[in-house]
């Protein structure tokens, strides 16, 4: 079985929202990355992904999200203690709210990068360069 977590990206002139992960965070504590989170069992329902993207991004930074968001693409990965997770990256518009740290044992800081400050960051590991890259490309 899956683990399903969802990722927002946003970008407001031109720069983009970005987080680093708490230290207390199991996976990846200290790194760069999009705001997002696993998804919760909620039984027969329709678009959980796109309610799940919203739901982190208001409890994790305080923003709130446009109805609309975009698929950009989705990946795999194995945690450190052997639990697969299909990651899923949604490209999403800003509406409203100050983006702020929520949830300290989730997000240490939050950021507004452009793409170059991203990719030379030295925290950002290549998951997160990658998410940019195809999000940023979904946008033009």
């Amino acid at each position: 079985m899956f683990i399903v977590n969802v990722e927002g990206a946003i970008c407001r002139d031109d720069k983009w929202l970005m987080i680093t992960r708490s230290t207390k965070e199991e996976h990846a504590g200290g790194t760069l990355s999009l705001v997002g989170g696993k998804v919760d069992v909620e039984g027969n329902t329709l678009e959980i992904l796109e309610r799940t993207v919203k739901r982190e991004l208001y409890e994790e930074v305080g923003i709130e999200i446009k109805d609309t968001v975009i698929f950009a693409y989705s990946s795999s990965f194995v945690t450190d203690d052997g639990r697969n997770v299909i990651n899923m990256v949604f490209l999403c518009e800003y509406d409203s709210g100050t983006a702020h740290s929520k949830s300290p044992d989730e997000v240490e800081a939050v950021h507004w990068m452009t793409y170059d400050e991203i990719m030379n960051h030295p925290k950002a590991p290549p998951w997160t360069k990658e998410s940019i890259r195809r999000v940023a490309l979904a946008r033009i």
